[in-house]
């Protein structure tokens, strides 16, 4: 046990424990806790502006007197003393209590008088200026701040079930973002497809167009290499040749006919051209006439 365990152990009397007057700025919670038979604890008159959270882990208390302090507030954990019944706390700075005080079921006496509460709950605590108003006091407080506790309960039931609808349209716009994203990504990959799809056609047909146009280059030699029809083949070349050739010589006739004329019939019969053109005539004219002669000659001899 420490020392100063053992100095608090000094000032108890019987399940008294009195540390008032004694220029106390912190609770000595530890040496409290190590004298659980301190059920009576009075630190009113002292400089004490808080209470630690370990405080309320001292549930052997039964009356706690904290009056004339500076305490501005309890702490949230102040309904875990359940064995409280008597609690003075006059002349402090409080304005409000926690929500868990509603939860000191065994509280029976209560003194908030001289603090700066908050005008509802002043008014419903009331004066304590006898053992019957520190009673009502301590009831009207409990079912007040039971009412609070219920209402913050409601209220967060409430947000709680705002919440929760907001998180369901949440997800709920999640979903349809997710499947919009999905649909979008369906339709890009249909589009790569049929893009695919007209590559790939257009690629087979550029190639099944080359292969025509290979099969063609190549028909010509292959036929003058395996001639089915060689007979039919040639007929028309040399036809055509035969053609050609008559053309020609028609032609040739024509113009040395034209020249005959002109020679012979025209102004241009003294020209040089013309005489060699006029000679050759008569000289072919002469072997013309020659020739009937000896035919005649031939056919008279046959005859006789």
């Amino acid at each position: 046990m420490s020392r100063a365990a053992g100095n608090l152990r000094d000032k108890l009397d019987g399940n008294e424990l009195d540390l008032s007057l004694s220029d106390l700025s912190e609770v000595p919670v530890r040496d409290l806790a190590a004298i659980p038979k301190a059920t009576v604890v009075d630190l009113s008159c002292n400089k004490l502006t808080t209470l630690p959270g370990e405080f309320c882990a001292l549930t052997h208390i039964v009356r706690l007197d904290l009056s004339k302090n500076q305490l501005i507030q309890l702490p949230s954990e102040f309904g875990r003393l359940v064995n409280l019944q008597h609690l003075d706390l006059l002349q402090n700075r409080i304005t409000a209590l926690p929500v868990t005080f509603a939860q000191l079921k065994s509280l029976k006496w209560l003194d908030l008088k001289d603090n700066p509460l908050n005008p509802n709950l002043a008014k419903v605590a009331g004066d304590c200026l006898d053992e019957k108003q520190c009673k009502e006091c301590a009831q009207r407080v409990l079912l007040y701040i039971k009412d609070i506790q219920a209402e913050q309960e409601q209220e967060m039931q409430r947000k709680l079930v705002e919440e929760q609808a907001l998180k369901q349209k949440r997800e709920a716009q999640q979903r349809q973002k997710e499947e919009r994203e999905r649909e979008q990504r369906r339709k890009q990959k249909a589009q790569q497809k049929a893009r695919k799809r007209r590559d790939y056609d257009a690629l087979q047909a550029a190639q099944q167009e080359m292969k025509m146009m290979k099969k063609k280059e190549t028909e010509p030699l292959d036929s003058h290499k395996i001639p089915s029809k060689p007979v039919h083949k040639r007929k028309p070349k040399r036809s055509s040749r035969l053609g050609v050739v008559m053309r020609i010589i028609l032609f040739v006739i024509f113009m040395l006919l034209g020249s005959i004329v002109v020679c012979r019939y025209t102004r241009l019969q003294s020209q040089n051209v013309c005489f060699t053109i006029n000679a050759m005539y008569e000289e072919t004219m002469r072997t013309l006439t020659n020739y009937h002669i000896l035919e005649s000659v031939l056919q008279f001899g046959s005859r006789s």
